[in-house]
């Protein structure tokens, strides 16, 4: 029996091979802090995925066995004990599963791809993998994959012994031999193989991947065999009762989502918890008809974020963005930037996909149309519409017009390529590969295009590029932030909702510092050029990209230590060769990457840097209240939020691998054990609030999910009011009210918006929250208020208050 989830927990578990020093965060030590997490008010305990994944992996998500659970985290018996001791404490286990692809790094670790590379089409798992046998693959029929370091590079492989086996090695690298067949040189039975290994440039790949990492080769749920083989285990995991619910990671890479995500539900049960990684465009529903219970969480950040900018500094932020990047990255020109790299990446990273689509839609075209198209036509045209396509893809049934809509556009603007676009629509008539494969390849150009690539390079606000994020609207009005919780409490609240993850490009609180620039746009237009004239970036929008990320993790007190440096130098790194303006991953250019990382170190010790740390901390002052009045609306609203590891303190973390540090809970439980005797009504300045950050961010938490343990039916299932000011600063408040319907409301969450122009006009002069019949008190401070109150008293000591109703009213 499913225990109710009122708030989860993400756990980042790893082996100890995973880390430098050889730490590890395993079963045992996630029980080691349940007590903890108990007490903070976490009802499930949210695990990144435990299957037996690659030895050195921090994230779980390469699965090399999905039959086991991994041994380096404690095996079974080590997760049994785990899920037994949630449950003494009445909590619970979710899971993160990964349908879509396989680890095969290291091909002898993972045996059914092994045993495929060892029997090709013979071998008793070739059905699990999505290959490509066909004589015209590019690889001669054979399974071709992108190894060699140099074209000829076959004389370099030689025998070698693995277990007693024969093998190929190249390098590092060991490849099975067929029985039969070492007989000769190693060039003569590597002939014999039933794979061919291929040059890494020439773009012949012959297996689906998850997106264009070649070490993650994608497997086939749609047959009923591969999913109970791989669902073995987590069938054994529901039989035992050992999760209360399933996280899905990237189901849009499967071949049939909907069909996949309905047999999982009836695997699981109907009671279990079913959210799926599933990333909407900012217009996209969510199907009513998928048998989950939402997503995890993506569509919720980007309301959250976007009410607390201050959407009035869109034109100044675009002008700095134009002056700085030559772009002023709005809406149009970052539709424009995505579609065109989306058309890249198609051409270049997924051009083996491309082919192999292209391939499958000569097949399945049933009809005598387009016929005589060419094959380079026929690729640049599905180019071309998977570029123009909207969303991640677009088979399910709500989006349903999606692909005619786009067809039917393109036809019209280009009439030449109307014979092609009359081939692929047949094609996808015929309901066979051509259709699932457009759909897969679409969603993956969708993330290599504008998460991976665009992204890296927009720079007006870098808060708002987030997956699943809408960078060219700048903010979230109050009034379509209501609308959006109101449709979650009402069609998905049991959905997560999420502020960081382990994929977020920064964390909340970084996020957050970015936010406040759009307070003080001025102020900062000004700071980016006294540093633009004193240390010039190498390179104008790489320089405005990263001061922007740079002043969210720059120390408040300006205390710039070794591990930031290091920290935010492989972030740059990092974030460069993803924009692939100036250096790739594949071709790095060494030159503009040393100078990248000499600016940034002139940056952390030279004569900008009390520029910098004096434009900081007072941007933290505005910073702190964003980042608690956000929690607390995460907390009280619609949905299930998840707590990030470690976000219930402040956080300054970047892209992964950044993001999933080790976290000292130590430090948490003695904070929370401290805020037993804490009293937040003597804290009356925002300096002091500042100083005690970490303290007021877990009292929000906590109080927020005691809350929500204390009274469960006003929140799933419960309804979603808004919640407005009167006066002169009533824009400055953002409030929400939940309750079993709206006739019975007994709980209101408000915050502060944009608090640092708040500030600077003198505070809440007249401005007063009026409140519903009854009497109310601030879980926060302890104190009382009725009737109408004003906004100062609300907020004295705090930029938040969460108010409960304490008093029987009559209905």
């Amino acid at each position: 029996m499913a225990r109710p989830i009122s708030a989860t927990y993400r756990l980042q578990m790893r082996g100890p091979q995973a880390d430098s020093a050889g730490r590890s965060f395993d079963f045992a030590q996630a029980k080691a802090q349940l007590p903890y997490l108990k007490k903070l008010g976490i009802s499930h305990l949210y695990l990144s995925p435990i299957f037996t994944s690659m030895p050195d992996s921090n994230h779980g998500y390469d699965v090399i066995d999905p039959t086991t659970i991994n041994e380096e985290l404690g095996g079974m018996e080590g997760f049994r004990e785990l899920a037994e001791a949630t449950k003494e404490l009445g909590m619970g286990i979710i899971i993160d599963i990964v349908p879509n692809h396989l680890g095969v790094a290291v091909p002898h670790l993972n045996p059914w791809w092994w045993d495929v590379l060892k029997y090709g089409k013979d071998s008793d798992f070739e059905f699990y993998f999505d290959i490509d046998w066909h004589e015209d693959n590019g690889s001669g029929g054979k399974l071709g994959m992108p190894i060699l370091g140099a074209e000829g590079d076959e004389d370099k492989l030689e025998f070698a012994e693995l277990n007693g086996e024969k093998v190929l090695k190249y390098y590092d690298n060991l490849f099975p031999l067929a029985p039969g067949t070492a007989e000769g040189t190693p060039q003569q039975a590597y002939e014999r193989q039933h794979y061919r290994l291929q040059f890494w440039r020439d773009g012949v790949i012959n297996y689906r991947r998850f997106f264009s990492v070649n070490t993650l080769a994608g497997i086939r749920q749609e047959d009923p065999m591969v999913f109970e083989h791989t669902h073995r285990l987590l069938r054994e995991l529901v039989a035992e009762d050992l999760i209360d619910g399933v996280r899905v990671d990237h189901p849009d890479g499967l071949s049939d989502p909907f069909g996949y995500l309905h047999r999982l539900r009836d695997l699981i049960g109907p009671d279990r918890w079913l959210i799926i990684e599933k990333i909407l465009g900012v217009d996209e529903p969510l199907d009513p008809r998928l048998a989950v219970d939402g997503t995890t969480g993506y569509d919720a950040l980007r309301e959250l974020d976007g009410v607390f900018i201050s959407r009035e500094s869109e034109d100044k932020f675009s002008m700095i963005a134009l002056n700085h990047s030559g772009s002023t990255w709005d809406e149009r020109t970052l539709n424009s930037t995505e579609e065109n790299l989306k058309r890249e990446v198609a051409q270049q990273e997924l051009g083996a996909e491309i082919l192999r689509l292209a391939r499958a839609m000569r097949r399945d075209n049933f009809s005598t149309a387009g016929t005589h198209v060419t094959e380079d036509k026929l690729s640049e045209t599905i180019i071309e519409l998977i570029a123009a396509m909207p969303v991640y893809r677009a088979d399910y049934i709500s989006l349903s017009r999606t692909t005619a809509t786009v067809i039917a556009e393109m036809s019209k603007r280009f009439p030449t390529r109307r014979d092609a676009l009359d081939l692929i629509a047949a094609a996808l008539l015929g309901n066979g590969e051509a259709k699932i494969r457009f759909a897969q390849v679409c969603g993956a150009v969708m993330a290599k295009g504008v998460e991976d690539t665009t992204f890296y390079r927009a720079s007006r606000l870098v808060a708002l590029q987030e997956v699943g994020g809408a960078p060219g609207r700048f903010g979230v009005s109050a009034a379509e932030f209501h609308l959006l919780q109101e449709e979650r409490s009402l069609l998905w609240p049991r959905t997560m909702t999420t502020l960081s993850t382990h994929d977020t490009k920064r964390g909340e609180d970084t996020r957050a510092r970015i936010i406040e620039l759009t307070e003080i746009p001025d102020l900062y237009s000004e700071l980016v050029n006294r540093v633009s004239a004193v240390l010039p970036a190498p390179d104008g929008a790489t320089g405005n990209f990263l001061l922007q990320n740079l002043l969210g993790i720059w120390p408040a007190d300006g205390s710039i230590t070794d591990t930031v440096r290091t920290r935010f130098r492989d972030y740059a790194l990092k974030a460069i060769r993803e924009a692939s303006t100036k250096t790739t991953w594949v071709d790095p250019n060494e030159s503009f990457e040393a100078a990248v990382c000499d600016w940034i170190e002139a940056l952390f010790d030279g004569p900008s840097t009390s520029l910098i740390t004096d434009f900081v901390s007072y941007l933290h002052r505005g910073s702190v209240q964003v980042s608690l009045g956000r929690k607390l609306l995460q907390m009280v609203g619609a949905g299930i939020p998840d707590t990030y590891q470690g976000t219930e303190f402040l956080e300054d973390s970047l892209v992964d691998p950044d993001n999933r540090r080790f976290v000292d809970y130590t430090a948490r439980e003695q904070l929370l054990e401290r805020l037993q005797t804490w009293d937040w009504t003597a804290v009356n300045s925002v300096d002091e609030l500042v100083e005690n950050a970490d303290l007021a961010k877990l009292t929000v938490v906590h109080k927020a999910l005691g809350l929500r343990a204390e009274f469960p039916e006003s929140f799933v299932g419960g309804d979603h009011q808004a919640v407005f000011g009167e006066g002169r600063a009533e824009s400055h408040i953002m409030g929400i009210a939940r309750g079993t319907d709206r006739n019975r409301l007994n709980i209101l969450a408000l915050a502060t918006r944009r608090p640092l122009i708040l500030e600077d006009r003198g505070g809440w002069h007249d401005t007063t929250v009026t409140l519903p019949a009854g009497q109310w008190e601030d879980r926060l401070t302890g104190k009382q208020f009725s009737g109408v109150v004003a906004a100062a008293d609300l907020f004295a000591h705090l930029p938040v208050s969460l108010l409960v109703l304490v008093t029987d009213i009559e209905f």
